[in-house]
């Protein structure tokens, strides 16, 4: 059942636990562009974990890890690998829409508290969600500082390829659990069941693996993630050719597109302004609807584990999640786990 939705004004950052958030902070700036802007840590007066906040656009990750063996985020890293943790969600009043998620249905997993320092306060709270994700309700309005207490500024060098922000966040759960999923984000979040999406700040599709003689890409997920998690972020840019030609320059890997996805594009999806020997050179995907099309490419998995990756995207008019490239994509992702002996 749809309820009135949270008033959510959007994703503010997400949190990936990582085993180590220094070299992981590396590899996001130098391989993705993203600029490190502050950092959390011992120097910080935090004793047991370190964190990197990287931003690119409007797009913030931040990237932590554990400095004692028996914490949390140790555990979470040694069970799933690297992996997102929180998906922050930036609203107006913390005690309220706390109050109102548990009213809900959700699980409260951190009360609403307050953080200071000389640059104001903030205020967060947290729920869970599938697996061991949550998520973070955050209120900054009162705040001026670099991110959160705790943090301070730093400067690094980074050379941006263009992505602006995070378009939606991909969930994999269990068998039998996408209902159960659906319907807590419906409950608790007023949001929508949609193929494709309203134009909402916020949108979390949802898979479960399908039962079949072969091993899905999502239950190979499953397996080595041990539960449900994020599958992958979709982040937007205004140009996913010039951001593909800067990633591939830089030695980021995407899933391959075979040739014969390009054959007859054009009658496919008509109207395009990219060149076809682009998109065929660099392996973008397109789709169309109504309101126009899209461009989206995927990475393979950012870390040696085949979980989280990221999906590169370029809306023009287009309002789907590019259901007319499943096929692709799945067979693509297939071969990568036919190389890995999973299928």
């Amino acid at each position: 059942m749809k309820a009135d939705p949270l008033p959510i004004e959007g994703i503010d950052y997400v949190e990936v636990y990582v085993g180590n958030a220094k070299q992981a902070s590396y590899f996001y700036q130098k391989g993705f562009g993203f600029a490190p802007v502050a950092y959390s840590g011992p120097e910080t007066g935090v004793k047991d974990k370190t964190s990197y906040l990287m931003q690119q656009g409007d797009m913030r990750l931040l990237l932590t890890s554990a400095l004692v063996p028996d914490h949390p985020i140790a555990r979470f890293v040694l069970t799933h690998g690297d992996g997102v943790a929180d998906i922050a969600l930036r609203v107006k009043d913390v005690e309220w829409t706390y109050k109102e998620a548990v009213k809900r249905g959700a699980k409260g997993i951190r009360d609403p508290t307050v953080l200071k320092d000389n640059s104001g306060y903030l205020k967060g709270c947290a729920i869970s969600a599938y697996g061991d994700t949550v998520h973070t309700f955050i209120e900054r309005d009162q705040y001026r500082g670099v991110f959160a207490p705790g943090f301070i500024p730093i400067k690094g060098k980074a050379d941006p390829v263009g992505l602006q922000k995070v378009d939606h966040v991909v969930a994999n759960v269990e068998e039998g659990k996408m209902e159960y999923w659906v319907e807590f984000y419906g409950k608790v979040f007023g949001f929508s069941q949609l193929i494709s999406f309203d134009g909402s700040t916020v949108k979390f599709p949802i898979n479960e693996p399908a039962p079949g003689r072969r091993k899905s890409q999502i239950q190979e997920y499953l397996d080595y993630f041990k539960g449900a998690g994020v599958q992958h972020l979709a982040i937007a840019t205004d140009d996913l050719v010039s951001t593909v030609s800067h990633l591939q320059q830089r030695g980021i890997e995407f899933l391959n597109t075979p040739d014969s996805y390009y054959d007859g594009l054009t009658k496919r999806v008509s109207g395009m302004s990219e060149k076809i020997e682009d998109l065929k050179k660099l392996r973008i995907l397109v789709d169309r609807d109504e309101k126009g099309y899209m461009l989206q490419i995927f990475t393979k998995p950012l870390q040696d584990r085949p979980t989280l990756f990221f999906e590169l995207i370029q809306r023009k008019g287009s309002e789907s999640f590019g259901k007319g490239n499943f096929k692709a994509l799945f067979e693509s992702i297939e071969q990568e786990q036919a190389k890995r002996g999973n299928l």
